[in-house]
Order: C-alpha cells, then sequence, then structure tokens
C-alpha cells in the first residue's frame, strides 16, 4: 500500500515537478507477465524516476548499504527504500552474485517487473560501462524479456555526491524487449552470457547515445581513485608543508 502512496501522492507527483520526465516507449513493457527492465544508471533518482513513471510496479535490486545505516536516519532510509519496493543485495564476497540472482528470480517468479542496472554500479563520469552477466542469468534461467531503459539528463540532474537535485528536464526512453529464447538451456555458457549482455548493453547505449567503456565501472573508478592519490601523495613529497614556527 505505501509503495502506491509513494508512487501516486507523495513522491511520483514531487519527481514529476523536479525532472519533468518525458517518456518515450513506454508501449514497450509488457502490461503483464515477467519481465526485466535493464537500464544506464546515472544518478541516486533513478531508482526513484522509473518506479515513478511505470503504470506497473517495479522491484530494484540494490545495494545493502542502503537498508544497514546507523541510527534514527539509517532506519528511515532503509524503511522508505524496502517501502519503495527495493530489495537489499550485498556486493561483496564470492556469494554477492548469486544471492543477487536468487533474488531477482524470486521476483521474476512471480509474474513481476524486475529493474536492474547491468553496470553493477552508478557511472562516476556518465559514460556507459561493461555490463555484468548477472542479467543475462537471470533473463535465461526465468525465460523472461529484457526491455532495455535509457536515463537521459539524471547525471546532469544529480551527479554523483549532490544530495539535492537540480531543477533538470530528463528523458526515459525504454526499447523493444529483447528476445533470448533462442538461448535456452545454456545459462552456462560463459562465452553466450558475455553476448547476451553485449547485446544487451548495446540497445542501451542505442537509446542513451552515452560514450561507451569496455571495461567494469568499479575497475575504472577504483584506478582513478588510486592514481589521484598516488599523485597527492607525490605532490606532497615533493612539496612538503613547512612546519610553522
Amino acid at each position: 500500500m505505501f509503495y502506491y502512496v509513494l508512487k501516486y501522492v507523495l513522491l511520483g507527483p514531487l519527481l514529476r515537478l523536479v525532472f519533468r520526465p518525458r517518456i518515450e516507449g513506454l508501449e514497450h513493457v509488457p502490461a503483464t507477465g515477467a519481465a526485466i527492465v535493464a537500464g544506464n544508471h546515472l544518478s541516486f533518482s533513478d531508482h526513484f524516476l522509473m518506479p515513478a513513471i511505470l503504470k506497473r510496479r517495479i522491484t530494484f535490486l540494490a545495494k545493502k548499504e542502503y537498508f544497514t545505516g546507523p541510527g534514527i536516519r539509517g532506519r528511515l532510509t532503509a524503511a522508505f527504500f524496502r517501502s519503495a519496493g527495493q530489495i537489499p543485495v550485498d556486493r561483496t564476497g564470492k556469494e554477492a552474485g548469486q544471492a543477487a540472482i536468487r533474488e531477482g528470480l524470486g521476483v521474476l517468479s512471480k509474474d513481476e517487473l524486475l529493474g536492474i542496472y547491468p553496470e553493477g554500479t552508478r557511472s562516476h563520469d556518465g559514460r556507459l560501462y561493461k555490463g555484468k552477466v548477472g542479467v543475462a542469468v537471470m533473463a535465461l534461467k526465468a525465460g523472461v524479456p529484457v526491455i532495455p531503459c535509457a536515463m537521459i539528463g539524471t547525471f546532469e540532474a544529480q551527479p554523483p555526491g549532490k544530495v539535492i537535485p537540480n531543477v533538470h528536464p530528463v528523458k526515459i526512453r525504454f526499447g523493444k524487449p529483447l528476445d533470448f529464447s533462442r538461448y535456452e538451456g545454456m545459462e552456462n555458457e560463459k562465452a553466450i552470457l558475455r553476448a547476451v549482455t553485449d547485446e544487451i548493453m548495446y540497445a542501451i547505449l542505442s537509446l542513451s547515445e552515452q560514450e561507451y567503456v569496455d571495461q567494469y565501472a568499479a575497475v575504472v573508478k577504483a584506478e582513478e581513485e588510486a592514481a589521484a592519490k598516488a599523485a597527492k601523495s607525490e605532490k606532497e613529497r615533493r612539496f612538503p608543508r613547512l612546519p610553522i614556527s
């Protein structure tokens, strides 16, 4: 019940006012039955904008950190995410990927919509990164179509680190459903999973018109942070601060 209160009374109208979303291709989202909506991930706002404009309820897999924050603020955040239809997923450890797949398949088994970001994390620079194969595993195991989706303008509206979003127009594009029934029973073939995932990412890329990077976002971000830290250390070594006498 609270999901629909958020959607139609509290959060939905506010999001429409702030972001003024333009929707394209909404007819590609099936009115009934299980399906995966796979999109790019540019902003924290993405979690709420898509549910606000879809006619059907959609459940997203979200990092568990959103549900485990300390204090009253943490509990309120966790309650909000659960009410908004988010499922916590642990992204650390060897079993992280399998846990996410189990949760996703559970949603699809109930003939519901599952929302997923194949990049695995938000883009830190607005580019589209290589997708992880979990989306392919779920699509093949559940035998469901994948609807590609592109969020356009949300990076400018709420870039990483910005709490209060800018008033900025947003466009949300849905593409034609991708059918992978030709690969039925091949969800354990690594080459097939990679091919399916790349096809999904190419469909998202065609909709979003982003620059594509054939590397995982988390790897690139870690490398850039390490390079920045090394550069800072080198600068401090070459130009040490003089003691104040």
